[in-house]
């Protein structure tokens, strides 16, 4: 019997009286490629971030590979230990800081040590076809370079589940063509499960394996879908900018505490 990689029970997330999502019923087979589809404000990012450990969860279960994570609105598993990498709309790299930098500060706060952090930059850029890419800074970036950058920070951590909110939203064609390619070789390579929300179902249908609508909350149905126009997410993504410092310095330590977005970067 295949593995549940996720495996939702009852979820519902609430705002004041109003249920905004819920109650949802979900299981995730471990390595599937499921693509999340429905109308701009279903629930799509509200379920993604439930299942990461962000927002405020009233009632239900979320387990990951057997082990339970979200018990109600109790955190089982905090969001940085649920082996849960995060790729959203645009990228959210923080500007002031080269691809190297990048990298190397999610890597550093999930206490990887000074030298081991050099090579795994490497590492993470040869991974998304971005080799040489160290000293470049973010603003000097392309769309689908920064995005790949953003995939690379995502990756740092070894998830084992990758949550993918609209990635290729901000790309042209050709980049979004490109840019699904390599996730799809990622996804097998690294074995990951993905959950994928998607404005263009039938663009992800060459590496998905599944498909659910949401509607007003729930899930609606589920299976092969016929692609639904709709407008960009309707949650902003605002990051957290960390302290900029000499990440080279071993010895350096800014003093921040740790952020919980277990892809390591912006605090969504």
């Amino acid at each position: 019997m295949t593995e549940l990689a996720i495996q939702v029970r009852g979820l519902r997330v609430r705002a004041g009286k109003k249920t905004i999502l819920g109650p949802v019923q979900l299981d995730v087979l471990r390595g599937e490629h499921l693509l999340m589809v429905g109308p701009s404000g279903c629930g799509k990012t509200t379920l993604l971030r439930a299942i990461a450990g962000f927002g405020n969860i009233s009632e239900g279960t979320i387990s990951m590979f057997g082990k339970p994570v979200q018990d109600g609105t109790k955190q089982v598993v905090a969001p940085q230990h649920r082996g849960v990498g995060l790729l959203f709309q645009g990228g959210a790299l923080w500007p002031h800081m080269t691809v190297a930098k990048t990298l190397r500060f999610v890597l550093k706060r999930a206490g990887v040590g000074y030298g081991e952090r050099k090579r795994r930059v490497g590492e993470l850029l040869d991974l998304v076809d971005l080799a040489g890419f160290e000293k470049r800074r973010v603003p000097g970036l392309s769309g689908g370079e920064a995005q790949r950058v953003a995939l690379a920070r995502a990756l740092a951590q070894n998830p084992r589940i990758l949550l993918l909110d609209e990635p290729l939203g901000p790309l042209d064609k050709d980049l979004r063509r490109g840019l699904l390619v390599k996730l799809g070789e990622l996804q097998a390579n690294l074995g990951l499960t993905v959950l994928h929300v998607t404005h263009d179902p039938d663009e992800a249908a060459s590496i998905a394996t599944r498909t659910i609508r949401l509607a007003h909350g729930r899930i609606a149905d589920s299976g092969s879908l016929q692609p639904s126009a709709e407008a960009p997410l309707e949650t902003p993504f605002t990051p957290e900018v960390p302290e900029d410092g000499p990440d080279d310095d071993p010895n350096f330590d800014s003093g921040e505490t740790l952020p919980v977005d277990p892809a390591g970067g912006p605090l969504a």
